[in-house]
């Protein structure tokens, strides 16, 4: 089994929007996917969460939440603020290792940016990732910033030992301006990995067909035409 972990820049990036074309494609290409989303906090704007967004836009993919919070807060202030329990790295370690026998392909989707506290003792999805030595998809905004948010990202990613397979834009505009379009080039730069692949502005609202041809033509780069997880990710070997 392969474990990946989709992480972010920020919050608001597309971390969901990619998680789901990973996915995607991998069932398209005949694998068994497993999507665990460790915390979710707060709803979309017509009540649902993320892993609905998954399995309405990969189909028929595992999908595992370890808790939610209403609050759209890091899950830490949230469960504070709620006085509900929260998970820590060797929570997400367990749910991993219990996909091991039935699935190819597990991706875990962290809640906003990298360093997002996950519980009191300050646990975030970069220390889930390097506990269970996996490699993480960075997926950042495009536009006018997102090169300093990607560098920071990098840069803590490096400190941890944590491999970064590369850098993917959560959302690409129709339209793009100067300092977005610039982003092609710099942003492997910032990531210090390879730049992935985009996403376009809307593509959540596909319709599952189109959303798998569209997130095969936006991550080409990365899958070269050919979905192949052994391509990006490590083996998941429980300890």
């Amino acid at each position: 089994m392969s474990v990946i972990v989709v992480t972010g820049t920020g919050t608001e990036v597309g971390k969901t929007i990619v998680t789901s074309a990973i996915a995607a494609l991998a069932k398209a290409d005949g694998r068994r996917v497993a999507v665990v989303k460790p915390a979710q906090a707060g709803l979309n704007e017509d009540g649902t969460g993320d892993l609905d967004t998954v399995r309405r836009l990969a189909g028929d993919v595992t999908t595992v939440e370890l808790v939610r919070y209403l609050d759209p807060l890091a899950p830490e202030t949230a469960a504070r603020r709620s006085g509900m329990p929260t998970i820590g790295p060797a929570d997400i370690a367990e749910a991993v290792s219990r996909l091991d026998e039935d699935h190819d392909l597990v991706i875990v989707e962290g809640a906003g940016g990298l360093l997002v506290r996950f519980d009191s003792n300050g646990s975030t999805i970069a220390d889930a990732a390097w506990a269970m030595g996996v490699p993480v998809v960075v997926v950042a905004s495009a536009g006018l910033g997102t090169l300093n948010a990607t560098a920071l990202t990098a840069e803590a990613l490096l400190r941890r030992g944590i491999e970064s397979l590369g850098v993917v834009i959560g959302s690409w505009p129709a339209e793009p301006d100067l300092a977005t379009r610039c982003n092609l080039e710099d942003l492997p730069v910032a990531a210090g990995a390879p730049l992935l692949g985009a996403l376009p502005h809307g593509a959540g609202a596909l319709e599952q067909a189109r959303f798998v041809e569209t997130a095969r033509a936006g991550l080409s780069p990365w899958f070269g035409g050919e979905f192949d997880p052994e391509q990006f990710a490590m083996t998941y070997k429980s300890s």
